[in-house]
């Protein structure tokens, strides 16, 4: 393979946010940046830990005045935040979307979760046309047609970019926007289209958490006749901290939000003078073949696999010093990442690893996305940022997670984001400065 900068190389020229901050949302790569470089959480404590965007009309509206009401009123929050990540990246990368700049241009989604689409499929099922009025029913068939499927996302932000290019979504769980990074590259790179918008949205409803947590301490009693050596005492709970790679990890706390990038080819990017953060340079995906499909191999192995398909016969380990992890403080996921990079690097490297789920919770299919875009922003500003919430590394890590609430200085050109499914889907992304090959 070729080993110099080439007119399809996939540059990432812009990112955009909506996620939970401590008093507004977070927008802009600025914003995210200044809560992953502290280690900051931006997680809530009701009756559980939680990160909530709170959005509130007049954002929108101050981003999108002029989208019909018609449409509008029917959003759910996955539409609005979408649609603000969204705009906020096309801004990010220079591109007016009202001018045509993103007509051409592939729109891909990633969604996990279906919590804003059960409101509306529930609203048509339910619904008695013998008593709806006429106009009654159109609303519904708006709502419906906007909100009761998986593809709600994508359908509304090619909408408003009048977009003429590719428009699908991919469901894969907290994998689901990494996935499509991968596509977007692979179709920059044969020549399918220029200009590629990825987003991850999701939502896991507080309210469903909360029963879970009602349901999860009901059934503790049941657990405890089952339970044998090695299994934790407790089940799962949402009530306490997220601590990825701490030793006293022992929960995940959930939140919601999106995340848009803008992804050119290298050519498109020069002739527009664009500046681009960084390259998306190669994907993988691997499963750990379990046949059940809630667990996932803490072996490592199918991780190991995965990273050296991405890699490949062009790339060495050595020169990837940094590993954005997908821990959200659930010991299973700290273990098989472990074993992995004690398999890919040996036990005692020089390997940072380090992960910010707890910074904004886990939020699903947003994951991918927030992945590439900060281990852009730490490569382009020399910094890894600290893993969020762990101040007391667990024993045997073979990687050092940065703990505390500094940055590390590292001068690096290449670094690898990883995201995982229930079921042991392992998705790992290479990413590279401007000018990598």
């Amino acid at each position: 393979m070729s080993n110099a900068v080439s007119a399809r190389d996939v540059m990432v020229t812009g990112m955009g946010f909506c996620l939970p901050g401590t008093s507004r949302p977070v927008f802009s790569a600025d914003d995210v940046w200044d809560v992953a470089s502290r280690g900051a959480s931006c997680l809530v404590h009701g009756d559980v830990y939680y990160g909530a965007v709170d959005l509130s009309p007049a954002m929108f509206d101050a981003r999108l005045p002029d989208i019909p009401p018609a449409f509008s009123r029917h959003y759910t929050n996955a539409h609005r935040y979408g649609l603000v990540s969204l705009v906020e990246a096309c801004s990010d990368a220079g591109l007016d979307f009202r001018a045509g700049d993103l007509t051409g241009a592939a729109v891909l989604a990633g969604r996990g979760g279906v919590d804003t689409n059960v409101g509306p499929y529930l609203a048509v099922l339910e619904a008695d046309p013998l008593t709806t009025s006429s106009q009654e029913a159109m609303e519904l068939f708006v709502r419906g047609q906007q909100g009761l499927t998986p593809s709600d996302v994508s359908l509304v932000q090619s909408a408003v970019l009048r977009s003429t290019g590719p428009c699908f979504t991919v469901s894969c769980g907290c994998a689901s926007s990494a996935v499509q990074v991968g596509t977007a590259r692979q179709m920059i790179a044969e020549g399918v289209v220029d200009l590629v918008v990825v987003s991850g949205v999701d939502l896991f409803g507080v309210d469903v958490i909360l029963n879970v947590q009602r349901l999860l301490r009901s059934a503790q009693g049941a657990y405890e006749a089952v339970r044998v050596e090695g299994m934790p005492e407790l089940l799962p709970s949402f009530d306490r901290l997220m601590r990825p790679y701490d030793r006293r990890a022992d929960c995940v706390n959930h939140g919601e939000g999106a995340a848009t990038l803008i992804l050119e080819s290298r050519e498109h990017a020069d002739r527009r003078g664009a500046r681009a953060y960084g390259q998306v340079l190669a994907h993988a995906m691997t499963r750990d073949g379990l046949l059940n499909p809630l667990a996932s191999d803490d072996s490592g192995a199918a991780l190991v696999d995965a990273v050296r398909q991405c890699l490949g016969d062009r790339w060495d380990l050595s020169q990837v010093p940094y590993i954005h992890g997908g821990s959200d403080g659930d010991v299973v996921v700290t273990a098989f990442e472990a074993n992995a990079a004690k398999q890919l690097y040996g036990p005692d490297s020089d390997l940072l690893m380090t992960s910010q789920e707890a910074c904004f919770g886990h939020n699903g299919a947003p994951a991918g996305c927030v992945g590439v875009a900060l281990s852009l922003l730490m490569m382009e500003r020399g910094q890894v940022c600290p893993t969020a919430n762990c101040e007391e590394p667990a024993d045997g890590l073979p990687f050092d997670p940065v703990p505390g609430t500094n940055v590390r200085a590292l001068d690096f050109d290449y670094a690898l984001t990883c995201n995982y499914q229930i079921g042991g889907v392992k998705n790992v992304i290479l990413v590279g400065s401007p000018n990598a090959v």
